[in-house]
C-alpha cells in the first residue's frame, strides 16, 4: 500500500486529539478554543504523551488558510449599518481602552527589556479583547440581553475593526523598522482608499450579480464562488501590498450585505471551524514548558496588566461615554482577558522577524490565564460596584447614572452639523472612487489606446473615456443635493459673514477637487499649456454640473448601492 503523506497522519492527529479535547472542555463548561490551544500543545513537540506532529511546515500553512477563513467568517459579523448602531459609547469606550492598553503594553514591553517593535506589537496584543470568549461567557451566565453586553458587544466590533488596521500598519513598521510619522499616514490614507474602493464597489457589483445569477446557485456552487471571491480579494490584498487578513474580512463584510448573505455563512461556517481549529491547535504546538518556566515572572506580570489595565480602562471609556457606574464596571470586567486577534498579531510578528520566539507561549499563556479569570470577574463586578458606589461623594451623582441621556452638552441638530455629516463622507467617497478610476485608467486604458492611435487624437480619445467613466462621481463630488435644504442653507447664509465665508470656502474646496482630478487626467496627456488646460477644466466641470445626464448616472448608481446596502432590511424584519 502506497505511503500516505504525514500532512494526513498529522492532520488526522490534530483533528481527532482537538475534537477529544473540546469535548472535555465543554464539559467543563470551558471556552472550545482553550481546549485546541491545549491539544496543540500535547501534540506539538513539546510533549512526549502522544504523537508529535510530524509537517510542522505544513500545518502553518493550514493556519494560516485558517486565519484568513476566521476573517472571513467575521466579516459575515460586520455590517456597516451595525457599526452605526452601536453607537458613541461602543466608538468612545473602545478608543480610551485601546489607546490606554497599546501604551501599557508599550511601557511594560520596555520594563521588561524588550525592544521597541516587540514592546509596540506587545501594546497591540494586549488590546485586544476575545469575541470568542466573551460571547460565550455571556451565553453560558445568561447575559447576552443586558444593557452592558450590548456595549461590549459593539466595542468588540470597533476592536476586530481596529486590528485589521493595526495589523497593516505593525507589518509597514516592521519592513521600514522606523516609526516615520509620514509613512504611517501614507499606509493609512492606502488603507483608507482601498477599504472604500472595496466596500463600495463590491456592495455595488457582488449583491447585484448574485441576485441575478440566483436561480443558478445551488449550495455548491454558492459555497465555490463564495470561497473564491474570498480568496481572489486575499490574492488583491497581498497584490497591491495589504495584509491578506484584510483582504478576508473586507470579501466577507461585502458577502454580508447580499441576500444570500446567511446562506453564504451556513455552508462557509464548517470551513471555518475547521481549519480554525487547526490554527488555534497550531497556537498551542508553540507552548513550550521550558519557555514558560523560564518566563513566567512576565507571565504574571502581564497577566496582571491585562487584568487590572482593561478593567479600569475599559470601565472608564465606558464611562466617558455617559453609561452609568455599574454598566461601565460590569463591561470593564468583562473586557479583561487577552483574545484570538492577539494570537495572529503575535503570529504576523513572528513571521516578520520581529518578535523573540518565546513572546508567543508567553501571550498564550497570558491569554489562558485571563480567560480563567474573566468570568469570576464578570460575577465580582457587582460587588465591586456596590463597594465603589459606597466610597463616591454624593455629588459626584453624574458618575452613578451617567450623562448619557444629556442633550444639552451637544447641539447634533444644528445646521453645522447637518451640513458637516452630509458633505464629508460623500465627498471622501466620490473622491475615492475618482482616483481609483484615474489609477485603473493610467494602468490599462490609456496605455492601450495611445498604443493603438499613435497621434494627438489617442491622447484626446484618452482623455474623454478616462473623464467619461470618472463623471458619476465627478458630479456627485460637487452636487449640492447631499448637502442641505434650501431653507437649512439659508439659515447658514443668513446667520452671519462668516458663515458665507465658510460656505463659500467649502464650495471652493469641492469645486478645486474636481478641477484637480481633471488636471491629474490632462496633464500627463497634454504637458504644454497649463494656462488652457485650467480653463478647459473649469469649462468641464460647467458642464457636468448643469447637464442633467450625469445627474442621473450619479443617481442610479447610488439607487443600486443604497438598495444592496438595505436589501436585507425588509427580509430581517419580515423574518423576525
Amino acid at each position: 500500500m502506497e505511503h500516505l503523506p504525514s500532512l494526513v497522519s498529522d492532520l488526522a492527529l490534530i483533528l481527532i486529539t482537538a475534537g477529544t479535547v473540546s469535548l472535555l472542555f465543554k464539559w467543563l463548561k470551558q471556552p472550545v478554543v482553550l481546549g485546541y490551544i491545549v491539544a496543540g500543545f500535547l501534540v506539538g513537540p513539546h510533549i512526549d504523551l502522544l504523537p508529535s506532529v510530524i509537517d510542522s511546515e505544513s500545518i502553518a500553512t493550514w493556519s494560516e488558510i485558517g486565519i484568513i477563513f476566521l476573517l472571513f467568517a467575521l466579516g459575515f459579523e460586520f455590517r456597516f449599518k451595525k457599526l452605526m448602531e452601536v453607537g458613541r459609547p461602543a466608538v468612545i469606550a473602545a478608543a480610551v481602552n485601546m489607546g490606554a492598553m497599546i501604551a501599557v503594553g508599550y511601557l511594560s514591553g520596555h520594563l521588561l527589556g524588550w525592544s521597541g517593535m516587540e514592546s509596540l506589537f506587545l501594546g497591540g496584543m494586549l488590546s485586544m479583547a476575545s469575541t470568542t470568549i466573551i460571547i460565550k461567557t455571556f451565553g453560558d451566565m445568561g447575559l447576552h440581553r443586558k444593557r452592558f453586553a450590548g456595549i461590549v458587544f459593539g466595542i468588540l466590533i470597533i476592536e476586530d475593526i481596529a486590528a485589521i488596521l493595526m495589523m497593516v500598519l505593525f507589518s509597514t513598521l516592521a519592513a521600514s523598522q522606523t516609526f516615520e510619522g509620514l509613512q504611517l499616514f501614507e499606509s493609512l490614507i492606502k488603507v483608507i482608499f482601498f477599504i472604500i474602493v472595496w466596500f463600495v464597489t463590491g456592495i455595488f457589483l457582488i449583491p447585484t450579480i448574485l441576485k441575478k445569477i440566483k436561480r443558478y446557485l445551488n449550495d455548491e456552487t454558492l459555497l465555490i464562488i463564495s470561497i473564491g471571491l474570498c480568496l481572489g480579494m486575499v490574492l488583491f490584498a497581498d497584490a497591491v501590498g495589504l495584509s491578506a487578513a484584510l483582504g478576508a474580512f473586507i470579501m466577507g463584510s461585502v458577502l454580508a450585505e447580499s441576500a444570500e448573505s446567511e446562506r453564504i455563512e451556513r455552508l462557509v461556517n464548517p470551513l471555518k471551524d475547521i481549519f480554525g481549529a487547526v490554527f488555534f491547535v497550531s497556537v498551542g504546538m508553540m507552548i513550550a514548558p521550558g519557555l514558560i518556566a523560564d518566563h513566567i515572572v512576565p507571565i504574571l506580570i502581564l497577566t496582571a496588566v491585562v487584568v487590572a489595565g482593561r478593567v479600569i480602562f475599559g470601565a472608564l471609556g465606558v464611562s466617558a461615554s455617559g453609561e452609568s457606574l455599574k454598566v461601565s464596571i460590569q463591561s470593564g470586567f468583562s473586557l479583561a482577558q487577552v483574545g484570538e486577534f492577539s494570537f495572529i498579531i503575535a503570529a504576523l510578528g513572528i513571521r516578520l522577524g520581529v518578535l523573540s520566539d518565546f513572546i508567543y507561549p508567553v501571550i498564550v499563556s497570558v491569554s489562558v490565564l485571563t480567560t480563567f479569570t474573566t468570568p469570576y470577574g464578570i460575577r465580582y463586578s457587582g460587588e465591586m460596584y456596590h463597594q465603589l458606589d459606597k466610597l463616591l461623594p454624593a455629588r459626584w451623582s453624574k458618575i452613578r447614572t451617567g450623562y448619557g441621556n444629556r442633550e444639552d452638552h451637544l447641539d447634533t441638530s444644528s445646521e453645522w452639523m447637518i451640513l458637516l455629516k452630509n458633505t464629508l463622507l460623500p465627498v471622501a467617497v466620490y473622491l475615492t472612487l475618482a482616483v481609483a478610476v484615474l489609477i485603473l485608467s493610467k494602468m490599462f486604458l490609456i496605455p492601450f489606446i495611445t498604443a493603438h492611435i499613435l497621434s494627438l487624437w489617442g491622447n484626446i480619445l484618452s482623455a474623454a473615456v478616462t473623464i467619461s467613466c470618472m463623471s458619476p462621481f465627478l458630479y456627485g463630488l460637487i452636487s449640492k443635493r447631499h448637502v442641505l435644504s434650501r431653507a437649512q442653507f439659508a439659515v447658514l447664509w443668513n446667520k452671519n459673514t462668516l458663515n458665507k465665508w465658510l460656505l463659500f470656502g467649502l464650495n471652493l474646496v469641492r469645486n478645486g477637487l474636481f478641477i484637480s482630478l481633471i488636471m491629474m487626467v490632462l496633464l500627463p496627456l497634454f504637458p504644454a499649456g497649463k494656462i488652457m488646460l485650467i480653463i478647459v477644466s473649469m469649462l468641464i466641470l460647467l458642464y457636468i454640473a448643469v447637464n442633467p445626464r450625469y445627474e442621473s448616472h450619479t443617481r442610479r448608481i447610488e439607487s443600486v448601492f443604497l438598495n444592496n446596502l438595505h436589501r436585507k432590511e425588509p427580509e430581517e424584519i419580515s423574518g423576525g
